[in-house]
């Protein structure tokens, strides 16, 4: 049966309510948080170094896309529990899913000289600058 609870407003203590919902225990949502592709960008004068983090993915599932200055990095997650043959399976997590990060750079990327090497769930990336990109200050009449 459903229970009908009528609120007595006078009979609230608010420092009492406010010290028992700061006492409830907090939800960690670790598992339920997407994926995300973290990195570190380092620049000397020729290249664009790049280390990202990408665990679980496999080489065939991760692909880097450059388009000038615009880099971006596309990583397909599987992750799949097997059981043992005869096992009675009670509860099973399963993850699939993508995860995407793409930035923009300050110079063009040169695509022919890209390299790209992939170890222990880090992605590393040598991003050479494109030769021939001039600046020209502009004088202001």
């Amino acid at each position: 049966m459903n229970e009908l609870r009528l609120n007595d407003l006078f009979a609230v203590d608010p420092m009492e309510d406010m010290l028992r919902s700061m006492m409830r225990p907090w939800r960690v949502a670790a598992i339920d948080r997407a994926p995300r592709i973290n990195v570190d960008l380092n620049e000397d004068t020729g290249n664009y170094l790049l280390k990202a983090e990408v665990p679980g993915a496999r080489k065939e599932d991760i692909s880097v896309h450059i388009d000038g200055n615009q880099v971006t990095i596309n990583a397909e997650l599987k992750r799949e529990s097997e059981s043992p043959a005869g096992a009675k399976v009670l509860r099973s997590e399963r993850y699939l899913g993508q995860c995407t990060r793409s930035f923009l750079l300050d110079s063009a990327i040169d695509e022919a000289r890209a390299e790209a090497k992939y170890e222990n769930g880090v992605l590393q990336l040598t991003l050479p600058k494109k030769s021939g990109g001039t600046s020209k200050r502009l004088e202001i009449s």
